[in-house]
């Protein structure tokens, strides 16, 4: 080895582990905020503007939300460091049953994550309160 290699190497080590600090030190990779009802329901009506949005329902961990707009379930979870939102069929949502502290909801999108939702001691699934919504 050339000591212009060795050189090189270390140069370019030194330039990655100083990137790698500055990410750390500037916090980059943020985990998205908690929900509550107010941050559920604005992320839904922005990301369905033309639905009708009644009741929204939060999940005990708050890192997902639900609400119906007529037929249709509008989901909000969590997924990276930011969220996503689906809709699907207000009767699909039987077909998540609850075990283990809460439903993990298969969508018909392939590309989604599954939806998991973390059910408080005593919830029924899916959540009552949504359950005769318009």
């Amino acid at each position: 080895m050339t000591p212009a290699y060795i050189i090189q190497t270390l140069v370019s080590f030194l330039a990655i582990l100083m990137l790698v600090g500055i990410a750390w030190w500037a916090k980059i990779a943020r985990h998205a905020p908690d929900l509550d009802e107010a941050s559920a329901r604005a992320l839904i009506a922005d990301e369905f503007p033309d639905h009708a949005v009644g009741a929204v329902w939060v999940a005990a961990d708050h890192r997902s939300a639900l609400a119906r707009s007529g037929d249709e379930a509008l989901i909000v979870y969590r997924a990276g460091d930011g969220y996503v939102a689906r809709s699907t069929p207000w009767v699909r949502l039987a077909e998540g049953r609850p075990g283990k502290g809460g439903v993990a909801l298969k969508l018909a999108d392939f590309t989604a994550p599954r939806a998991r939702f973390t059910l408080a001691e005593g919830a029924t699934w899916p959540p009552a309160s949504l359950g005769d919504a318009p």
